[in-house]
C-alpha cells in the first residue's frame, strides 16, 4: 500500500511537507556531484599518501626512470597475466616499463627461420684471454683482471651478435677463496669479465656459458606465451563427495569454456583462479598442491639448443694461461707517473679461507658454537617467509633453538621452534600460491603481505624474505606485483615498528638439465634477481647475495645450497642482528 506522499506524486499533486522548487533540485544536484567529487579526490589522496613513503623508499628507481635522457623506450605488456589483478596506478605503470627496460635482454638478429644448431653458439669452440695490467703481466691486490671472450658456433666461426648467457668467477682452491666475476657484453660477439683482485696468492678464471642467445630467446618465449607451464591442483571436498581440479595464476583473456573459481585475495587483490569442480561449490577448496609441468614445449630444433654437457652450462677454455700470481699491494710514489687502474667492479663479497666477507655496512663474523649462536638471538623472534631456500635456514637454526612439533610436514610448514629459558622464537611459513608444493591446507596458505601486515615489529623483531624460485616459471608482472604489495607491507611495518630488521635473500644458481631449463633455469632466476635489488634499493633492508654467494664457492651449484654455503649465510644475518661493534668502527 502506497503512502500519501506517493499517492500525491502518482497523481501528479505535490505532497504536503514534500516542496521541492526546481531551482533547489538543480542546485542539490550541483552540491552532490561537489560533495562526491571531494569524497574521491580524498580517498585518492588518502591511497596516494599510504603509498607515498613505499615510493619514497625507491627514490632512486625514480630519480633512474625521469634521469633518462630523452623517452623511455616504448614497453609492451601484453602477456596472459596483464589483465589480471588491480589496474595499476600511474605511479605503479612508470615502475613497471623501468623495471622492464632495466632488464632487457639483446635480441637476435632478425632471421626468416630459427638458426640450426651449427650456427648458434658453442662453448667448446669458444675462447677467453687474460689481458695484460698496464701493458705488463703483473697483477697486485687492488687492481682490476680483465678477460676477453670471444664466442664462437659449432663450425668456429666468431659470433658477431651479443645475448649470451655467461657467468664468471675468480677462485683459489688453495686458499678457499672465491669473487663472482662482472660481465659486459659488448653486442658484437665479444664479452668482458671482470674481477677485484682481493687477495694475494693464486687465483683461477672460470668462464661459464650457462645459455647461448639462441636459447635464451627459447626461455623469453616460453616465459611470455607458456605461463602456465607450470600447473597446480586443489582437492575440493563435502561429505563423502570430493573431486580435483586444476588450479592457474594466469588465464588467456578469453579463457572461460569451463566455470571458475576466483580466489583472488581481498587485501593485496593478488589473483587466483580453479577450475570449478562439477559437482562441488567453490567454498569447499581444501587446499593446495603442485600439480605438474606441462609438455612438450620445445621444438625439435630448440631441444638441442639445451644439452647437457654441450650448450648448458659449460666452462670455456682459455686461449693461454688461466691462472694468474697476485701479488702484495703496490706502494705508490706519490709523484709515479704510473696509477692503478680504477676497480669499476665492486662484488657484494667474497670468500677467503672459507669464510664469506662483506663489502660495505656491516662486516660478517663468524659464529662457531652454539652459545655464541644462542647469545646472539636471546630476546629475539625471527619471522621467516618465503620459500624452501629459507626454510633451509630455519632448518639450519633449529639445531641451536628447539624445535616446537606442530605436527605439520617439515617441508610444508609452518614450523616453530622455541627457546623458553634465552627468550628466542624462531618461525617459518610458506609463502602463498604459486608454489610448487606438498598438498598444504588452504588455511595454512598466506600471502606474505598479509602476515607482515600482522607483525608488530620493533627492535627485537627479524624478519627475513625468500621469494623467487616459485616464479621463475611466470611472466614477471606476477613477480613484480607480488613483490609490489610486500614492499608497501614493509613500508607499514618499518612505520609502526622502527628498528624492526629486514633480511632480503636473493635467488641462487640451480642445477640444471635441458627439462629444468623449461621453468627453474638461471637466467629466469637472473631476471627476477635484477628485479628484486631494483624494487628495494632505498629501502632500508639488508640483502643476503646468494646470486654471488654460490656463483663464487667452489660447490656445486644446487636450489638448496649446501650446508658450508649456508653456514656463511646465516652467520652474515647474525652479522646484522648482534654486529660486532669494534668491526664495525
Amino acid at each position: 500500500m502506497l503512502t500519501a506522499e506517493y499517492e500525491a506524486v502518482a497523481n501528479h499533486e505535490r505532497p504536503k511537507g514534500v516542496i521541492i522548487s526546481r531551482h533547489l533540485s538543480k542546485y542539490a544536484l550541483i552540491f552532490l556531484f561537489l560533495a562526491l567529487s571531494g569524497l574521491f579526490f580524498l580517498l585518492r589522496n588518502i591511497l596516494t599518501l599510504e603509498n607515498l613513503s613505499c615510493h619514497a623508499c625507491s627514490t632512486l628507481l625514480s630519480q633512474a626512470a625521469f634521469a633518462q635522457k630523452g623517452p623511455i623506450p616504448p614497453y609492451h605488456n601484453s602477456t596472459f597475466c596483464s589483465h589480471l589483478g588491480l589496474e595499476p596506478t600511474p605511479d605503479e605503470a612508470l615502475e613497471d616499463r623501468y623495471l622492464f627496460n632495466t632488464i632487457a635482454w639483446p635480441k637476435l638478429p632478425a632471421r626468416p627461420a630459427p638458426a640450426p644448431l651449427i650456427q648458434t653458439t658453442d662453448p667448446v669452440h669458444s675462447l677467453f684471454t687474460i689481458l695484460p695490467s698496464n701493458g705488463r703481466r703483473e697483477w697486485h691486490v687492488g687492481d682490476q683482471l680483465e678477460a676477453l671472450v670471444q664466442m664462437h658456433d659449432f663450425q668456429g666461426r666468431p659470433k658477431r651478435y651479443g645475448g649470451d648467457f655467461l657467468v664468471a668467477r675468480l677462485h683459489s682452491p688453495e686458499l678457499g677463496a672465491g669473487v663472482a666475476g662482472k660481465v659486459v657484453d659488448h653486442l658484437n660477439g665479444s664479452y668482458s669479465a671482470l674481477f677485484p683482485l682481493l687477495w694475494g696468492g693464486p687465483a683461477r678464471v672460470e668462464i661459464t656459458m650457462v645459455h647461448s642467445s639462441e636459447a635464451v630467446a627459447v626461455l623469453q618465449r616460453l616465459r611470455e606465451q607458456r605461463p602456465n607451464r607450470v600447473f597446480f591442483k586443489s582437492l575440493f571436498r563435502s561429505g563423502k563427495l570430493s573431486e580435483t581440479t586444476m588450479c592457474i595464476p594466469c588465464l588467456p583473456p578469453n579463457y572461460p569454456q569451463q566455470p571458475l573459481c576466483n580466489y583472488t585475495d581481498l587485501h593485496t587483490g593478488e589473483p587466483w583462479y580453479c577450475l570449478k569442480p562439477k559437482l562441488l561449490s567453490c567454498d569447499t577448496r581444501i587446499n593446495h598442491a603442485m600439480g605438474g609441468y606441462q609438455k612438450p614445449l620445445y621444438t625439435n630444433k630448440e631441444e638441442l639448443l639445451f644439452q647437457s654437457h654441450v650448450n648448458i652450462k659449460v666452462v670455456i677454455r682459455a686461449s693461454g694461461p688461466d691462472r694468474i700470481s697476485v701479488l702484495s699491494k703496490k706502494i705508490e710514489l706519490e709523484n709515479s707517473s704510473i696509477k692503478p687502474e680504477p676497480v669499476k667492479y665492486i662484488p657484494s663479497g667474497y670468500y677467503y679461507q672459507g669464510s664469506w666477507r662483506s663489502f660495505g655496512g656491516t662486516p660478517a663474523r663468524q659464529f662457531k658454537d652454539s652459545s655464541s649462536v644462542t647469545q646472539c638471538l636471546t630476546g629475539k623472534v625471527i619471522n621467516m617467509y618465503g620459500d624452501s631456500t629459507v626454510r633451509q635456514w630455519f632448518e639450519y637454526l633449529s639445531a641451536f633453538v628447539p624445535e616446537f612439533n606442530l605436527h605439520r610436514p617439515k617441508k610444508v610448514g609452518p614450523l616453530m621452534a622455541v627457546d623458553s629459558k634465552h627468550n628466542i622464537l624462531l618461525k617459518y611459513r610458506c609463502h602463498g600460491p604459486p608454489i610448487r608444493i606438498l598438498p598444504v591446507s588452504t588455511s595454512e596458505l598466506r600471502y606474505v603481505a598479509n602476515e607482515l601486515d600482522g607483525l608488530a615489529g620493533g627492535p627485537n623483531t627479524v624478519v627475513v624474505l625468500s621469494l623467487w624460485a616459485h616464479f621463475t616459471s611466470f611472466p614477471l608482472e606476477v613477480y613484480i606485483r607480488r613483490m609490489r604489495h610486500i614492499r608497501q607491507a614493509l613500508v607499514r611495518l618499518l612505520d609502526r615498528g622502527p628498528g624492526t630488521l629486514v633480511v632480503i635473500r636473493s635467488a641462487n644458481f640451480v642445477a640444471m638439465d635441458q627439462e629444468t631449463s623449461m621453468h627453474s633455469s638461471d637466467w629466469f632466476s637472473l631476471q627476477l634477481d635484477r628485479v628484486l635489488r631494483t624494487m628495494f634499493t632505498g629501502l632500508g633492508v639488508v640483502f643476503v647475495d646468494a646470486w654471488e654467494m654460490t656463483l663464487a664457492h667452489h660447490l656445486p651449484h644446487n636450489i638448496h645450497p649446501p650446508p658450508a654455503i649456508i653456514k656463511n649465510m646465516v652467520d652474515l644475518i647474525l652479522s646484522h642482528v648482534c654486529p660486532d661493534k669494534k668491526m664495525k668502527s
